[in-house]
């Protein structure tokens, strides 16, 4: 027995058959407690956010769920509810993010989750459960590439550092934190509209993404950017690594331009560059800590607020296909409670 609590509001994506063709349709459903899957945590979700990955498992995308109905949402952030782990207790505030949640076990976008208590990271004492979820997915993806740029030597002594993908929910948090640090940030964006609240976020200076989209015949380009962290792939970054600063480094984490990039290794073995790869999926629960532990301290920002607009469950199928469509700004915060 879980508090008297029998159903709960959940956001469930169903397919159904039209002219012989599957669709995907989301809509406001009761379930059960029971319908959960197994775990030792049940936790009660205060605050989800939207993320591409969502939007690709709303629309049916087979490569992120496999079955459907499916409740979406890789990014969960509540209070613990029941625990069968000793590592929690009714009322800790809690987060889950990225391993199954939302893909094929159901996710976020529900008042309640039950899920492995290894998923489970405990949020820090100096974060709120609200600038948790703000952060999500992305803010732990931007984090891990900043932790990987200052491993490998980039400093704010060295230069310029570019950020892709400026206007999205990783690039708007990595330009944040990367200010924060002291480092001057070129945020690279099809938006040009937006300079101005990517300035108002820590970019001193914006670039428009099709000037680093044309193909070059150089291998070598002039040296320009200390670092980077790209989201983009493709023709961006084969010209980003060709204009890196000698033992520069690019910390790569998406590939919304492109899979597959044909690279010259002359910037690898002239320059001595490094192409870091960066994964916040099936990262150890240990490495997540760690970085959400440092957003509540030295890492804390205090423009979270600045970056996201919040929904209500009922606003999801608008947001879903605005972000799936690339017109999302900033970071959308789903408030789960307003489903009741």
């Amino acid at each position: 027995m879980v508090r008297h609590i029998d159903k709960f509001k959940a956001f469930r994506i169903t397919e159904r058959t039209l002219g012989g063709k599957p669709e995907y349709v989301g809509e406001i459903v009761d379930r059960a407690i029971s319908d959960l899957p197994a775990g030792e945590v049940l936790i009660k979700v205060h605050y989800s956010s939207l993320n591409y990955k969502d939007a690709l498992s709303a629309s049916g995308n087979r490569g992120v769920t496999r079955q459907y109905p499916h409740t979406p949402g890789i990014d969960a952030a509540g209070e613990v509810m029941t625990s069968s782990s000793a590592k929690f207790r009714l009322g800790d505030s809690v987060l889950v993010t990225g391993f199954d949640l939302g893909m094929n076990t159901d996710g976020g976008f529900a008042e309640f989750i039950r899920v492995p208590a290894d998923w489970v990271v405990p949020i820090p004492v100096g974060l709120s459960i609200r600038h948790a979820m703000i952060l999500g997915t992305a803010g732990l993806t931007a984090g891990l590439c900043v932790e990987k740029l200052l491993l490998n030597g980039v400093s704010a002594e060295r230069g310029e550092v570019l950020v892709t993908g400026a206007t999205g929910g990783v690039g708007a948090i990595a330009i944040a934190l990367l200010a924060k640090l002291g480092f001057t940030v070129v945020a690279c964006t099809g938006k040009l509209e937006q300079e101005s609240y990517l300035r108002s976020i820590g970019a001193a200076s914006i670039i428009d993404r099709q000037t680093l989209s044309e193909p070059s015949s150089r291998a070598l380009q002039k040296e320009r950017w200390s670092g980077a962290i790209d989201v983009a792939g493709g023709q961006l970054l084969l010209n980003i690594l060709s204009a890196l600063r000698y033992g520069g480094s690019v910390a790569c984490c998406g590939l919304v331009a492109s899979p597959v990039f044909e690279a010259s290794v002359f910037p690898f073995i002239l320059r001595g560059i490094n192409l870091l790869g960066v994964d916040s999926v099936n990262l150890s629960i240990e490495h997540k800590a760690r970085i959400w532990r440092k957003f509540a301290t030295e890492w804390n920002l205090s423009n979270l607020e600045k970056m996201a607009h919040e929904i209500g469950m009922q606003d999801l199928p608008e947001a879903l296909s605005t972000l799936q469509m690339g017109r999302s700004v900033g970071r959308v915060l789903l408030n789960v409670s307003q489903a009741s």
